[in-house]
């Protein structure tokens, strides 16, 4: 999780997109294309179909997609323009969870992932409308249930990462929560975060 969310370097790249969007659009036989101008796979275009499921349409149409490759890298799928980067769910958890954020909750992420501290007071936003696969409310690294480690079920939710402990403070941090209501997972640690249902 510590490589950069890609970016369109240049107008010339974002008119090249738009042109093969262009061309795509007046010819749907032609396949869609990918972040090198390669065409996609159906596993591929199923991955980004995955991915734009956790943001709202008009977030994950503009998203860059990403998603871990068979040798454990990051690989782009398609460049965004807005900020936000979205990955497919995970075919090894239990549940749905594809997920996209903006650039702060990308770099909270990667601190999370790299089992570093995150910057303090840099606020990222993060969805997860298909839901989160079960996890641990109180051990941001458990992999499995155990009778210590409060496992919970989480629905659609946002995420709201890398605030001040202050903002935390604000909402409840009981190890096992209402998960109905915002609540803070991980309470205590570095990795703290609001988790807000949205149904």
């Amino acid at each position: 999780m510590t490589t950069p969310i890609p970016t369109i370097g240049s107008m010339a790249a974002a008119l090249a997109i738009l042109f093969m969007q262009a061309a795509i659009a007046a010819d749907p036989a032609m396949p869609p294309m990918g972040a090198k101008g390669a065409a996609l796979s159906a596993a591929d275009q199923k991955m980004i179909k995955s991915a734009m499921l956790a943001a709202p349409k008009k977030v994950s149409a503009a998203a860059t997609i990403i998603a871990m490759g068979a040798d454990g890298q990051m690989r782009t799928l398609r460049k965004g323009t807005n900020g936000f980067t979205c990955m497919p769910d995970n075919p090894a958890t239990p549940g749905p969870d594809p997920m996209c954020m903006d650039k702060a909750a990308w770099d909270w992420a990667g601190a999370w992932m790299g089992h570093k501290t995150p910057a303090s007071g840099k606020v990222g936003f993060m969805y997860m409308l298909s839901g989160g696969t079960d996890a641990s409310n109180t051990d941001p690294y458990a992999t499995k249930p155990s009778a210590e480690n409060h496992w919970i079920k989480t629905g659609p939710h946002i995420m709201i990462v890398g605030a001040e402990a202050s903002f935390y403070d604000m909402y409840p941090k009981n190890a096992d929560p209402d998960t109905s209501v915002p609540y803070v997972m991980w309470a205590g640690t570095p990795y703290q975060h609001l988790m807000v249902p949205v149904k």
